[in-house]
């Protein structure tokens, strides 16, 4: 059963260095544990907390920072760049019309293709079928 997504939610990246966090900003009224829920519209740079140091050769950051290092993997800070809204969703389950988030959601980040996924909910009651 999938678990709706709440300001707090950890999310993590396969390049990252670091947890994210996630923060609600789609929406206030809908609460789960006191928080609010997270849509797919919350996949915003200002929505997810950096993930440390990219690590990503795809990060055209990490790919030049590695050249001049002459081979040598040389993480860069973490800069998301969101690929499109989180999928897969629960379509039917939607707040202000759009879907909500659910932990089984991912998110594809276009600086270094990496694709995000939800650690954990921010909560633990609340789940959807």
């Amino acid at each position: 059963m999938a678990e709706l997504v709440v300001t707090g939610a950890s999310a993590a990246c396969p390049f990252g260095t670091a947890p994210g966090t996630v923060t609600v900003t789609s929406q206030a009224v809908c609460l789960a544990e006191g928080k609010p829920v997270a849509t797919i519209q919350d996949a915003q740079p200002s929505n997810i907390t950096p993930f440390g140091m990219c690590t990503s050769l795809a990060n055209p950051q990490v790919a030049a920072a590695t050249a001049a290092a002459m081979g040598v993997l040389t993480p860069q800070p973490c800069a998301l760049v969101p690929a499109g809204t989180w999928t897969p969703m629960k379509p039917g389950v939607l707040i202000g019309g759009q879907p909500c988030l659910t932990n089984d959601s991912s998110l594809l980040c276009g600086n270094g293709g990496g694709m995000i996924r939800i650690t954990s909910p921010g909560q633990v009651k609340t789940g959807i079928k």
